[in-house]
């Protein structure tokens, strides 16, 4: 089986949408020898902050010498972003590989009428490979929620870690935020060790109450001994047990992400017998990037791209505008999805930017440009629907000027499509 063919099989089970419940991956994994069992983890669930929370451990972990699993979603340019090892993607062979053998036990699971998604599969893959390659640990992301996650197969992990919970996917996790921390600390096992974040009390509460039932050691991420020493657009300086490091995830946030994985890294140093010492951690921090996150494309004119989509991810978007964008001539390509709170989400940013450009995510939930132009109107002066990619980042780009900059957001899916367009105009531009 080639590579192409292996993502054909594996998209083939879009059409089946997500559906709740544990049984089937359960039996999968069970078919496969169950190799989600031959590995150890830290589980990560929340709604922000999931994703660099994992880049930046995976990064610390694989610096100080442990051969290191990493399994995230979605992905922004590759699809084997989804899983990797010391910081390099799944080769596309390894991946059709593990297809091949993989693919026939789903088909005679759909023909006695157990239908796999395409997350089971693919979070399948990711075990699967994984325990071939006798990883020392692996970073696990949660897809969606926490409790019915296809992730949520394994025993206790090393450290569960909640992060930042906000609204989000309401129509399947709940309407209010204790619901949805309620869906993430599903996560939490027994006798294990639980990192978080504080937030809302009410959001504390759930998960301080989740840890006490599963008898966890209770590790508050805030307890952290770390300064921010300033920063810019490009980097954050922090001085960690008075070991200076750098941080190239920018914005504000990025400092209780940090708190967090350091926080679980302390807990692995202290009660999990691993070895990790301060140039680990700085070596890690100073390798660790991710793209579509706060992204710093160029700084004539400023490019970023961010795949903010949520209220609290605007929240942190528009934190880094104030921060580093003061007196900019601001213009933001931006789109999102039906089932995202784009009203809320736009008041965190109102009034930053002398433009707005909306188009359509190539993705079946997508909201109109027309329809996201009719809501942002309210909050900026000059909005413009458009259909052309390529023609939005042309008018964006000249719009700002090269003294300007151009801010992309409100969709991951977004933020994917037009990075590559992005890179190569910004390219063309340098070269005339």
């Amino acid at each position: 089986m080639t590579y192409k063919q292996a993502l054909k099989k594996i998209n083939s089970l879009l059409l089946f949408g997500s559906r709740p419940g544990l049984d089937r991956i359960k039996k999968l994994l069970k078919l496969l020898g169950n190799p989600q069992d031959k590995l150890k983890y830290i589980h990560i669930a929340g709604t922000n902050g999931k994703g660099s929370t994992c880049t930046m451990l995976s990064s610390i972990l694989t610096n100080a010498g442990y051969k290191t699993g990493l399994f995230i979603s979605p992905f922004v340019i590759d699809f084997r972003e989804r899983m990797q090892m010391n910081g390099e993607m799944i080769p596309e062979q390894d991946l059709a590989d593990c297809v091949s053998e993989i693919f026939p036990v789903v088909e005679r699971m759909r023909d006695n009428g157990e239908i796999i998604t395409e997350f089971e599969l693919v979070t399948a893959i990711a075990f699967y490979w994984f325990a071939q390659q006798g990883c020392d640990i692996v970073v696990l992301e949660t897809g969606l929620g926490g409790r019915f996650d296809s992730t949520n197969v394994i025993r206790t992990p090393l450290v569960s870690v909640i992060t930042s919970i906000s609204l989000d996917h309401t129509a399947i996790l709940g309407d209010t935020v204790e619901e949805i921390a309620m869906e993430k600390c599903g996560i939490i096992k027994d006798y294990g060790y639980t990192v978080f974040y504080p937030q809302e009390s009410n959001v504390n509460n759930v998960i301080l109450n989740f840890s006490n039932l599963r008898c966890n050691t209770f590790v508050n991420a805030n307890e952290v001994q770390l300064t921010a020493l300033g920063g810019n657009i490009t980097h954050t300086d922090v001085e960690y047990r008075g070991f200076p490091m750098k941080l190239n995830l920018i914005g504000k946030h990025q400092i209780k992400n940090l708190k967090t994985v350091l926080a679980v890294i302390e807990v692995l140093q202290n009660h999990r017998r691993f070895y990790i010492t301060d140039e680990n951690i700085a070596d890690g921090l100073a390798k660790a990037t991710m793209p579509a996150r706060l992204e710093l494309l160029s700084t004539e004119p400023v490019v970023l791209v961010d795949g903010a989509h949520n209220p609290n991810g605007m929240e942190a978007l528009s934190q880094a505008i104030t921060d580093y964008l003061p007196n900019k001539n601001i213009v933001c390509i931006m789109g999102m999805l039906r089932d995202k709170d784009s009203n809320s989400s736009l008041e965190y940013l109102d009034g930053l930017f002398d433009a707005v450009i909306t188009l359509e995510p190539d993705n079946p939930r997508k909201q109109t440009s027309e329809e996201l132009a009719e809501k942002a109107v309210k909050f900026f002066d000059k909005v413009y629907p458009m259909e052309s990619f390529s023609g939005a980042v042309d008018k964006a780009l000249e719009m700002a000027g090269d003294d300007g900059a151009v801010v992309v957001c409100g969709s991951l899916y977004l933020a994917s499509q037009l990075r590559p367009i992005l890179i190569r105009k910004l390219k063309q531009r340098k070269e005339i």
